[in-house]
Formats: C-alpha cells, sequence, structure tokens
C-alpha cells in the first residue's frame, strides 16, 4: 500500500559538506536531554542459535500517564553496532519523540548498555527476533495500541528485517518503520567499511567488539574460547572466526547473506521510512536492494548528497525551534504523522 510523506527538504550544515566529517561531528555533538527519569525492565527473548538458555535485553523506557499509555503512539528505538540506549541519536530522538506525546522505549540489544551478563549468546545483525519480542511484550503489558519501530545503522537493519520477515502478517500494532543509514547489504558494506579510507571506524568497532568478547569469554569461559579474538584486524574476520562460529552461521557470507534485511526488502508490507546519505562512508545499498525499494509502495526512500552516517546535520534554526538534526525531525513527523 503506497502512502503520501512530504517532509523538510535537507540542507546540509554549512561546512560540513564531507560524509566522514558529518560522520564524525555527527557522532559527538550531545543532545539536550529533559527526558524524566526512566522505568528499566529487562524483557526475555528467545534463546539464540547454539544456546537453550532465554536472554534478556534491557529496556529503558519513557511512559506517558497511565491513563493514556495505551492510547498514545509508542517507539521503540534501536541504536547501531556497539552503540547503547544512551548513543547521543537515540536520546536526541527520545526527547524529540516524548515532547510529541509519545512513549519512548530505548532497546538495547543483546550484551549491549552492560548487559554481557543477561545472555549467554552474542549479538548480531539477524536477531530481528528480539525486537519482536520487545514489540510484544509490552503491547501485551500495558495494551498499546500503535508501536513504531526506529533503528540506525545496524538497528536499521534490525527492523527492517523484521518488517520484511512479517511481511503482510504484521501485527496489527505495527504502525511504521525507520531506518536511518540502515546497514541492509551487510557484506558490502563490511567490504567498503575495510577500504583505507574507512579503517578509522572498522579498527573502532572491531577494538569494541573484541573487548566485549573477552568479557563474554570471562562471564562464559565453557562457551567461549579466548584464543580466538587473537591475531583479528578485520570486521569481516571477527565475524568469520567469531560471529558465524557462536552464532549458528557456516561463515561471514553465510551471515552477511542470512542476517541482512536487503533478502527481505520486497515483502515488507507496513510503512517504511529508509533515509540514506550517498556520501554515508561505510553503508552501501546496492543496486538489487535499490531495485527492491523502488518497487515496493510501502518504503518510501530519501536519498540526500550529503548527511555522512546516522548524522544528517542541518543549520539549527532556534527561533523556530529547530536544533538541526534533520533525520531526528524528519522521522518523528513519519512515525507520528
Amino acid at each position: 500500500m503506497s502512502f503520501e510523506f512530504n517532509p523538510k527538504p535537507y540542507l546540509c550544515r554549512r561546512y560540513l559538506t564531507n560524509g566522514h566529517l558529518q560522520t564524525i561531528v555527527g557522532n559527538f555533538l550531545p543532545r539536550t536531554d529533559t527526558l524524566p527519569a526512566p522505568e528499566e525492565q529487562l524483557v526475555e527473548v528467545s534463546p539464540a542459535s547454539g544456546s537453550q538458555i532465554a536472554s534478556q535485553v534491557r529496556c529503558v523506557c519513557h511512559w506517558q500517564p497511565a491513563g493514556v499509555r495505551a492510547e498514545r503512539p509508542t517507539v521503540i528505538l534501536l541504536h547501531g553496532l556497539e552503540g547503547s540506549s544512551d548513543s547521543q541519536y537515540i536520546v536526541g530522538n527520545a526527547n524529540k519523540l516524548w515532547k510529541r506525546g509519545a512513549n519512548v522505549v530505548r532497546m538495547n540489544m543483546r550484551n549491549c548498555g552492560g548487559t554481557e551478563a543477561l545472555t549467554p549468546t552474542l549479538y548480531h545483525s539477524g536477531l530481528s527476533g528480539d525486537v519482536l519480542a520487545v514489540m510484544r511484550y509490552f503491547v501485551d503489558r500495558y495494551g498499546l495500541r500503535q508501536v513504531s519501530l526506529v533503528g540506525y545503522s545496524m538497528g536499521g537493519n534490525l527492523v527492517l528485517k523484521l518488517a520484511g520477515d512479517v511481511g503482510e502478517a504484521a501485527p496489527p500494532e505495527l504502525h511504521r518503520v525507520v531506518g536511518v543509514s540502515p546497514a541492509v547489504d551487510l557484506g558490502p558494506s563490511a567490504t567498503l567499511l575495510h577500504a583505507p579510507a574507512n579503517r578509522l571506524y572498522e579498527w573502532k568497532f572491531l577494538r569494541a567488539l573484541l573487548k566485549r568478547y573477552r568479557r563474554k569469554t570471562v562471564l562464559f569461559p565453557r562457551a567461549y574460547d579466548a584464543n580466538r579474538a587473537t591475531g583479528i584486524s578485520s570486521l569481516r574476520e571477527f565475524d568469520e572466526k567469531i560471529t558465524a562460529l557462536y552464532s549458528g552461521f557456516r561463515g561471514a557470507e553465510d551471515y552477511y547473506y542470512r542476517a541482512a534485511a536487503a533478502r527481505v526488502l520486497d515483502r515488507i508490507a507496513v510503512p517504511t521510512l529508509i533515509l540514506h546519505a550517498l556520501d554515508d562512508p561505510f553503508v552501501l545499498i546496492t543496486r538489487e536492494s535499490r531495485a527492491k525499494i523502488d518497487a515496493n509502495p510501502s518504503i518510501h526512500m530519501i536519498e540526500t548528497e550529503h548527511g555522512g552516517h546516522c548524522a544528517f546535520l542541518a543549520p539549527p534554526d532556534a527561533a523556530a525551534g529547530d536544533d538541526g538534526y534533520w533525520a531526528e525531525s524528519t522521522l518523528v513527523d513519519f512515525v507520528l504523522g
């Protein structure tokens, strides 16, 4: 089903027409945070491949008053690789959504946000079922009538994959889905991340992933071999030697194929927004995925010339109440419109 959405066009902030600069500045600029004290809840999710033990994820929730909670729109926000519920873009979106009267759930992926001890498994880009489990939990608990999913980067892949997985059988409460700089083509993006111009990003991710893996080997010494982290020098190598091995995939390529939203983009049946910048340094949307997106009337993709990865910094306009975070303002209008 097609739909109309006409957001304010993106105007790049002055001096930030370089995708790398946008990405770096956007990652470190602090957001104004006036959210009320959260309610934290642990939600049980299904065991991942290779484990018979259920896992838990930590959700940081901001609920509207109990008398109106069920009828207010709810938005579940999902961070990117090695992010958390405290990532700047998650905090920025949460504040905007809360001020517009929505319930906000800042979901941490497995192991993220200091939750390594809550699951015997690792986390990866294919665990879209965790998002569905969180959604169902809160719908059942509070009688929520309308839930939207917003994911950044790896989180964008997860919410888009979930929308494709459920297809026409999407829960009636699922209202809209948004992927910001979504890594829908995992393999090509991993290749691009290894390019010389992007090695700084790759090392940042890899260092954090290896640190987290070593923490898991201490918490679950019978499950993980600390020696497997030795000598790994790329994200693809990490996924080949660790992610695939411990998550039920035959190798990195099998993981990238099976976990990518690209496989199911054509099956998405709920109104969906994708925001992507052509100068994103390391997330690539392939020609095949673009064809699926273009052919699916349920997906509206906005592709900007500039914006970097998850940044989209525009000139702020204090008089109009615009802080210059275009992607945040755009997706809020989409999910609450």
